[in-house]
């Protein structure tokens, strides 16, 4: 007969896992109500419950594991990054679970529950949108948990990020200074603020100028096929325009619709993408990019989460890190 775990507790009583073990492991100094708390150790009793003598001494101490949780490993930034913490984790005598939840908020969920099944002692995570409930849950439970690359609004975590309205600024300033006929900024219709941010960065500075542009908003699923349509009803080539890709998908996306168009650039179009990655160098001209501090990015939110291990405290600041405008020759 296969023994009862705390995973089947967590589902009768219909709590999470995280709360199942610190109940049965008498966590002191969280804030589980001691209703909760009864009928966890009520159902645990009713099913015979008898803990497994090794997670317990591995979450009595530290299991020196840490979770990762990206929004699409696929990406060349998020499989950078976790490269990155992965190396400055070891530094800290840590092992770096990774998960990719696809953009989608119940395998974000999922992904949060089972890293707390593998007793990790904390996790780096890129919130999804409508994530909010499964990173309230963490909170509550009082895990140490940071955020990397994006953030939600109504949650007060430490986390890691860059300055994306000043770059997408930045980006804007420098194609005005260009004297374009036509600008276009190619983004997500999407609720992350930081994506907004960097639509608003783009937007303002624009509107500060009294210019007008043209904005593409595509899905997070079919981007290809969006791209390719909205550039197809909305760019004209006989007006010199520059594109801004505000991320490296859209980028890659949009690159091959101009290869398959036989649209030349800069002669035809200018362009500038978000991110660094390989395949900007296999485009016929040097593709100018937004470079982010990949880097510096993995080794505070390491940083971040260790404390929170060792010291953990409800709110924590959020570290923004400038990113770096890479000019080559796709600008004219």
């Amino acid at each position: 007969m296969k023994r009862a775990s705390i995973k089947d507790i967590a589902r009768i009583a219909g709590v999470s896992v995280a709360t199942v073990s610190y109940v049965l492991n008498k966590k002191e100094g969280s804030r589980i109500s001691e209703a909760t708390q009864k009928k966890i150790l009520e159902v645990a009793q009713s099913i015979n419950y008898t803990p497994n003598k090794i997670a317990k001494s591995l979450k009595m101490s530290k299991s020196k594991l840490i979770g990762l949780i990206v929004a699409d490993i696929s990406n060349d930034f998020y499989s950078n990054i976790a490269r990155s913490i992965e190396d400055e984790a070891m530094k800290l005598g840590y092992t770096l679970l990774i998960g990719s939840c696809d953009e989608n908020p119940e395998k974000f969920a999922k992904l949060t529950e089972l890293f707390s099944e593998q007793q990790v002692d904390g996790m780096i995570v890129a919130p999804v949108v409508d994530s909010d409930d499964a990173i309230n849950k963490l909170i509550r439970e009082e895990y140490p948990i940071v955020t990397i690359d994006r953030y939600l609004k109504n949650i007060d975590l430490p986390g890691v990020m860059i300055n994306n309205f000043e770059i997408s600024e930045q980006i804007c300033n420098h194609l005005l200074l260009k004297n374009f006929d036509e600008l276009i900024y190619v983004g997500y219709d999407t609720e992350l603020p930081h994506l907004l941010d960097r639509q608003d960065g783009f937007d303002k500075r624009a509107e500060k100028s009294g210019t007008s542009i043209k904005r593409i908003l595509t899905g997070i699923h079919h981007i290809t096929e969006e791209v390719h349509q909205q550039l197809r009803d909305n760019l004209d080539l006989s007006k010199k325009t520059a594109i801004y890709f505000s991320s490296n998908k859209l980028g890659i996306a949009g690159l091959r619709y101009l290869i398959d168009n036989n649209i030349k650039v800069p002669e035809n179009v200018s362009l500038v993408a978000f991110d660094e990655t390989e395949a900007y160098y296999l485009f016929p001209t040097e593709v100018s990019f937004v470079r982010q501090p990949l880097e510096e990015l993995a080794r505070e939110s390491v940083k971040l989460l260790d404390n929170q291990i060792n010291s953990y405290a409800k709110e924590g600041r959020r570290v923004t890190f400038k990113a770096e405008f890479i000019e080559r020759s796709s600008v004219e």
